[in-house]
């Protein structure tokens, strides 16, 4: 999770992040639009996002639709690649119940295209256009 207002984007991922490799994991990405579901899923009022051990959060987007394309997130180009599965931490994290809940809103890995940086507030467009 990006908790500062810019972040290099490098090809294995976020600089820093001690999770970042070269394959198609190189990021993670969920949608705001989950969270009150996953919430609503484990009786909670709400879910922070940091708790799903996704690295970026986006809203007012359908990263499921654009499976195998390119979106470019601040100046960084990254190709989204497969769903992120839940692992069993979220047993923990969320509380009985917690992986099955994420099951299907766990978010989407990506690899990076073309290294850049990210800040917060940056606009997620596709890459062929220009962000608003």
């Amino acid at each position: 999770m990006v908790e500062v207002a810019e972040a290099d984007l490098g090809l294995t991922g976020l600089a820093g992040d001690h999770h970042s490799r070269a394959n198609g994991r190189a990021v993670t990405l969920i949608q705001a639009e989950h969270l009150p579901v996953i919430a609503a899923l484990c009786r909670r009022d709400k879910v922070m996002p940091d708790l799903m051990r996704r690295n970026v959060v986006v809203s007012g987007i359908n990263l499921g639709a654009l499976r195998g394309g390119q979106v470019r997130l601040g100046s960084a180009v990254i190709e989204l690649a497969a769903p992120c599965a839940p692992c069993s931490r979220m047993e923990t994290a969320l509380g009985p119940g917690g992986y099955s809940a994420m099951r299907g809103h766990g978010g989407w890995t990506a690899r990076v295209v073309h290294p850049g940086r990210v800040a917060i507030g940056d606009m997620v467009t596709l890459d062929s256009e220009e962000p608003a």
